[in-house]
Order: structure tokens, then C-alpha cells, then sequence
């Protein structure tokens, strides 16, 4: 076989698979407990490594593997705020908020993360029906988590789409 032939395999083989798990990141999202901004960080990481290693990797592809590293970690943090303000702003305890972060864990590991998506917002509602020992004030606090996450998912969903697009001008261009 010829060596550049190999050479142009190898790369094109990286470039689709990054961009594949990139994808699979981005609408892991969807999943509340899933770690999909982390996932798409683990792949340009591996990536930037496999660059360096072949001796590709430029002063441009650096930065912008710092970049998006900076993205991750925001996006991460970002997520959580905005979730824990919505319930916040109803005066909901850290200890509700910690159930239903709990709920959600434990339920993704256990059965599926989409049993996570159900367990989480219920964890809030039974800590908040069991502190209030009413059902309606739970339930709108419930609401104020549904909302947060969706205002979340919105901002990471966004965070990764340009996480995607600095990866593809650095592998692109």
C-alpha cells in the first residue's frame, strides 16, 4: 500500500470519527445527566493527542483545544447555575435541589439515563411535597427545575455547537 494512501486513511478516519462522537455529545445533552459537553472535550483531547503525536499539531490547534477546553468548563458550570437559580428564585432549599440531582444519578446509573430524566424533576417534587406537605406549591416548584434545565439545555446545546465549530476550524482549515 502506498504510504500517503495510509497517511490520508488514518487522518480521514480521525476527522470522521471526532466529528461523529463530537455529534454524539452534542445531543447527549438532551439527557439531563449525561455528560455531553465533557464527552466532546474527551474527543478533541484525544484528537489534539493524536495530532501532536504524527507531528501535526500547530500553535492555531493549541489554542483553539484551549479554547474549547475553556467552553467545557464553562458550559459545565453554566449548566448548573442555571438549573439551581430557576428553583432558587422559588426559594427551594440546597437539600431539594440535591435530591433531585441525586434522583437522577443514581436512577441514570441503575436503569437508563432517560429513567433519569423522569426521576430527577420527581425527586424534587417528593423532597418539596414532603418539606411543603402541599401538592401544588411542589409541583410549581418542580416547574421552575423543568424550566431551568430547559433554559440549561439550551445554553450547552449552543456551548456545543461552537465547541464543533472552533474543532472544525481546526480541522478544517
Amino acid at each position: 500500500m502506498d504510504p500517503e494512501a495510509v497517511k490520508l486513511f488514518v487522518e480521514v478516519f480521525l476527522e470522521v470519527t471526532t466529528f461523529v462522537i463530537l455529534l454524539f455529545g452534542l445531543f447527549g445533552l438532551l439527557i439531563p445527566v449525561f455528560p455531553g459537553l465533557t464527552v466532546m472535550w474527551i474527543a478533541t483531547l484525544v484528537y489534539a493527542l493524536a495530532r501532536a503525536t504524527v507531528g501535526n499539531m500547530t500553535w492555531v490547534g493549541w489554542l483553539l483545544f484551549i479554547v474549547i477546553t475553556l467552553l467545557m468548563i464553562g458550559g459545565n458550570i453554566l449548566d448548573n447555575i442555571i438549573i439551581a437559580k430557576h428553583v432558587r428564585d422559588k426559594n427551594v432549599p440546597w437539600s431539594s435541589i440535591i435530591w433531585a440531582f441525586a434522583a437522577g444519578i443514581v436512577v441514570s446509573l441503575f436503569l437508563t439515563p432517560i429513567a433519569g430524566i423522569i426521576a430527577s424533576p420527581l425527586g424534587l417534587y417528593l423532597a418539596e411535597w414532603y418539606r411543603l406537605k402541599e401538592k401544588q406549591p411542589a409541583f410549581d416548584n418542580t416547574k421552575a427545575w423543568m424550566t431551568g434545565w430547559g433554559w440549561s439545555l439550551a445554553a450547552r446545546f449552543g456551548i456545543g455547537v461552537v465547541m464543533i465549530a472552533f474543532w472544525g476550524l481546526w480541522a478544517w482549515i
